[in-house]
């Protein structure tokens, strides 16, 4: 770990990763209760936040990741960060002329722009991190993101209670802008030159050609799958589990979502500091067994310790697997093919997860809240074959292990 905070991509990468988790909260909370007093507590105005957040990644993220391939990363970071800071200028401008309608733009152009920035991350990394310090770099960066799981709420709610929707948008331009200068001092990133007649279309199939090619990438894109879609069956009925298993009120729920969100800091922490070290083909499996035990006794459970246990592990275990399946998607992908990669496992892992969800509640009205939890840990334990199935050269463990 010493030696990681040594690397300046990976500082300055984190650095500006810290000002747009921030500004990613305020903007979340202070959007959403300036909706929410404009539109006199409508659900759909709510709900439509989502779908301008979330459509893009369906929309934009294979795109995104293939021109991540194509493009200068660095100039790409740099360039949507300045873009998110100029975009959300406009909009302040609207909402100053009394148009609060175009906060839901502001939202789709964070989402727009994420796409395309986060892959460029990942060829940064494949780049200028060695490759037995991924896995710690990528612990550190799912650690911070779930570490403003638990503040970020509260923080935006803060700052937009403080200062109000104005001085929200202010403060994201400023984050947003102080990103991009951070990421001026990345090195210079310099491609190789592409042949000459390739088209994004035709690079987008190249992509899924070499993933095709590529039987651990298949497996562990499936394994997102899994682990999505059985998260997204259970993620809209947590409220039920605390209300009528638990007999808790609804507003208790928060308390669950931040033991969740720090096993997920102590579960992405421990991936970085011991996923080099260990066999991945094992511990994946045994993880994958882990969280579908702990969501079956979650769900049977009628004791609100035992219940608030399993909410900890099942943080720790899906960041736990999120870091060390993720740095192993970096380690064994090609640098010329890591953007394309990315931008096709997580629009998989998000599609599962939003079939879930959209199936929840008639699953449950069809056949009760224990029944679907079951359902859901079944469905992820089906994840532990395809996991014992993954092959890892020898000598990259080797090379790992080395490192250490």
């Amino acid at each position: 770990m010493k030696d990681l905070w040594k690397n300046k991509v990976f500082v300055l990468v984190a650095s500006a990763d810290l000002m747009q988790q921030i500004g990613i909260w305020v903007r979340n909370m202070a959007l959403l209760f300036y909706v929410i007093e404009h539109t006199g507590n409508d659900p759909v105005a709510v709900s439509l936040l989502n779908v301008f957040e979330y459509a893009p990644i369906f929309v934009f993220s294979l795109i995104g990741g293939t021109l991540a391939d194509r493009w200068n990363p660095k100039r790409t970071m740099i360039t949507g960060d300045a873009l998110s800071a100029v975009s959300i200028a406009v909009i302040l401008a609207f909402v100053l002329a009394g148009w609060w309608q175009a906060v839901f733009v502001a939202t789709a152009v964070s989402a727009i722009v994420s796409q395309f920035s986060q892959p460029s991350s990942a060829v940064m990394f494949k780049r200028h991190v060695p490759e037995a310090l991924i896995p710690a770099a990528t612990g550190v960066t799912q650690s911070m993101m779930a570490l403003f799981t638990i503040v970020g709420p509260m923080l935006g709610t803060v700052i937009y209670t403080w200062a109000g929707v104005e001085s929200s948008l202010v403060l994201l331009i400023v984050l947003f802008a102080l990103s991009a200068l951070i990421q001026l001092a990345l090195p210079t990133y310099k491609r190789e030159p592409r042949p000459a007649g390739g088209s994004v279309w035709k690079e987008m199939k190249a992509g899924w050609a070499y993933m095709r090619g590529q039987r651990n990438l298949l497996l562990i894109t499936f394994s997102f799958a899994l682990i999505g879609l059985g998260a997204g069956l259970i993620q809209p009925l947590d409220v039920f589990l605390i209300t009528e298993r638990l007999h808790l009120d609804k507003e208790d729920l928060q308390w669950f979502y931040a033991l969740g969100g720090i096993g997920m800091l102590i579960g992405g922490g421990a991936a970085a500091a011991f996923g080099r070290k260990v066999n991945l083909r094992l511990v994946v499996a045994a993880g994958f067994t882990f969280l579908a035990v702990s969501v079956a006794v979650e769900a049977m459970s009628i004791w609100t310790g035992l219940t608030a246990s399993m909410r900890f592990l099942v943080g720790a275990a899906m960041a736990f697997l999120q870091v060390v399946l993720g740095a192993a998607l970096v380690s064994m992908v090609e640098e010329d093919y890591i953007g394309r990669v990315s931008g096709t496992s997580t629009p998989v892992m998000m599609a599962a997860m939003i079939v879930g969800t959209a199936s929840s509640g008639f699953l449950m009205k069809a056949m009760t809240l224990v029944p679907t939890y079951l359902l859901a840990s079944a469905i992820v334990l089906l994840s532990v074959p395809v996991a014992l199935q993954l092959r890892f050269p020898a000598r990259a463990a080797t090379k790992t292990d080395a490192g250490g």
